[in-house]
């Protein structure tokens, strides 16, 4: 019981800070060192628990994906779509499929997500004073080149602490999109994205599974599944009138405390 209660508590913050631009991996490495989740189950639950925010994804655009699907030939508009969100994939897939094993072993600590954390948000407090505006409305107006480059914008995500969503949405502005664009396409590359990170986790780690460790997956899953699709639409309603300063500066608050009580234990 003591597991399954610490499933929902990750399943939280998995949900709630999947799509924000302040590292749900470190948030999680964070919870989980602060209830006692450690050992390689642990590591495993932390990669596979975001496909509960990915089927949010799923769900909350489902009328767009299905109509993509409906126009997947050359040409198409659901072909132009996922022609470039492969695009942006394609840079993370290969350095996340090399790298995998040495992130989890060297990177999944608390001081770790500390530093990207900081480093995160003033990289995001830089690009929002030096950036003009944006010309991009939506995923539509990318061009090939431009998805691209949000993919090597994602590939510095690996670094636990740093964000997916922040990566995506900096690399997003930098390419002239709007803040809102950025975040659907960020919400879209994240499908291919953590669908084949976690697949690789659960193949690789699939020998240390038991029937409950299923069941502590699959709680975690459901409860980032509801969490996280009560936040898509608020977080795509704040970005419509605020910029990421916010974030940027939470990152920062929480970055210091760490460093900080780390600081304080030695």
């Amino acid at each position: 019981m003591e597991l399954l209660f610490k499933a929902i508590i990750l399943g939280i913050v998995e949900g709630i800070t999947e799509f924000l631009p302040v590292s749900s991996t470190g948030h999680l490495i964070i919870a989980a060192e602060l209830i006692n989740f450690k050992g390689e189950f642990a590591i495993l639950f932390q990669i596979t628990i975001q496909l509960g925010a990915i089927l949010a994804v799923l769900f909350y655009y489902r009328d767009k994906i299905l109509n993509s699907f409906k126009t997947l030939k050359p040409k198409q508009s659901g072909f132009y779509l996922w022609s470039k969100i492969i695009v942006a994939f394609v840079p993370s897939a290969l350095l996340g499929y090399f790298a995998k094993d040495v992130i989890e072993e060297k990177l999944f600590s608390i001081s770790t997500v500390a530093i990207a954390l900081i480093l995160g948000a003033i990289l995001m407090l830089l690009v929002e004073k030096l950036r003009q505006e944006p010309i991009i409305n939506g995923i539509e107006h990318l061009n090939y080149k431009q998805a691209f480059y949000i993919g090597l914008a994602q590939c510095t995500a690996l670094f636990p602490g740093m964000s997916r969503s922040a990566a995506t949405l900096i690399g997003g502005m930098l390419v002239g999109l709007t803040l809102t664009g950025a975040a659907e396409f960020s919400f879209f590359l994240a499908i291919p994205t953590i669908l084949a990170a976690s697949a690789l986790t659960i193949f690789k780690g699939f020998g240390i599974l038991t029937v409950y460790n299923w069941i502590v997956l699959s709680t975690g899953f459901i409860v980032s599944f509801f969490t996280a699709l009560l936040v898509i639409n608020k977080f795509i309603a704040f970005l419509t009138n605020h910029s990421l300063k916010p974030f940027a500066y939470y990152r920062m608050f929480v970055g210091v405390v760490i460093i900080t009580y780390l600081l304080a234990i030695r």
